[in-house]
């Protein structure tokens, strides 16, 4: 009977240390709703009490009717879409561009020593110094805010492609040599497997500036339709309700970018394990 007990007691242990980071883990999700249920109660209670001008700081009811509105007339999703599909085109282009660059800047010191001092002046500049040199060479359309796009995708994915790439073990490039790998197959399994995680970096942060970008662009090169433009039709008619459902909006797409990336991310080294 007393030796039982040791063996329960250590079961109840395990159990416990099991179940307790079970519990941090779904505590620790609701805690990120802390901040914003606070915040919105707070502007509700503002808004109550009239304790700000309302036309500074419109109700949450008046946002959630300009919501309604926005979602059943159709107008939010023909802006989104159009920002999506400009955000996605540059993104596309941007990172397939800055894979290969990245790629070559990092496996040849010869194409580094030529290429590599004029791309690092190049990321220096300011994206948005770019803006009125694009909107004369491509207008204020589509094409002027894809070439934008495509410029801020690109950076990233260059910088920390040339790093993991450039940063491949010294070890596994030597058991490479010894196993007279030739050059494709040290690169496709010795290098690119390596600088994996890098290069996700670069296509991750892309993502995420491609869609800062894609508000920027809509709000300086005004023409066409988008999240931007809805944006700067609440402002110029000064409908706060309008301009802060817009920022809902553009928040929201972020998030949900951010968390589609890190499945994305979670899912590619998973199977990254499972191969080896």
């Amino acid at each position: 009977m007393t030796a039982s007990l040791p063996a329960a007691a250590s079961r109840d242990a395990a159990e416990l240390a099991v179940s307790q980071p079970l519990a941090v883990r779904g505590a620790g999700r609701w805690r990120g709703l802390v901040l914003p249920v606070a915040a919105i109660a707070l502007w509700w209670l503002l808004s109550r009490a009239d304790l700000v001008n309302s036309a500074l700081l419109v109700s949450p009811e008046k946002v959630l009717a300009t919501a309604v509105d926005q979602i059943l007339g159709g107008k939010l999703w023909r802006a989104l879409g159009a920002s999506l599909g400009r955000e996605l085109t540059g993104f596309a282009i941007g990172t397939v561009s800055g894979l290969a660059l990245g790629v070559l800047l990092g496996l040849s010191p010869a194409f580094n020593r030529l290429v590599g001092p004029s791309f690092n002046t190049f990321k220096q500049i300011s994206l948005f110094a770019w803006i009125p040199l694009i909107s004369v060479w491509f207008g204020l359309g589509d094409t002027a805010k894809v070439v934008f796009l495509s410029l801020a995708a690109l950076v990233p994915v260059v910088v920390n492609t040339c790093d993991g790439v450039r940063n491949a073990p010294p070890k596994l490039l030597e058991v490479a040599r010894v196993y007279q790998y030739t050059r494709w197959q040290t690169f496709t399994r010795v290098v690119l497997p390596s600088a994996a995680p890098a290069i996700f970096t670069g296509i991750y942060l892309a993502l995420i500036y491609s869609w800062l970008a894609t508000i920027g662009a809509e709000y300086l090169l005004v023409a066409g339709v988008g999240i931007g433009n809805l944006l700067i039709e609440g402002s110029e008619h000064f409908q706060m309700d309008l301009v802060i459902f817009g920022m809902f909006v553009v928040g929201l797409v972020g998030w949900l970018m951010n968390t589609l990336a890190r499945l994305a991310e979670r899912r590619l080294a998973r199977l990254r394990g499972q191969d080896l």
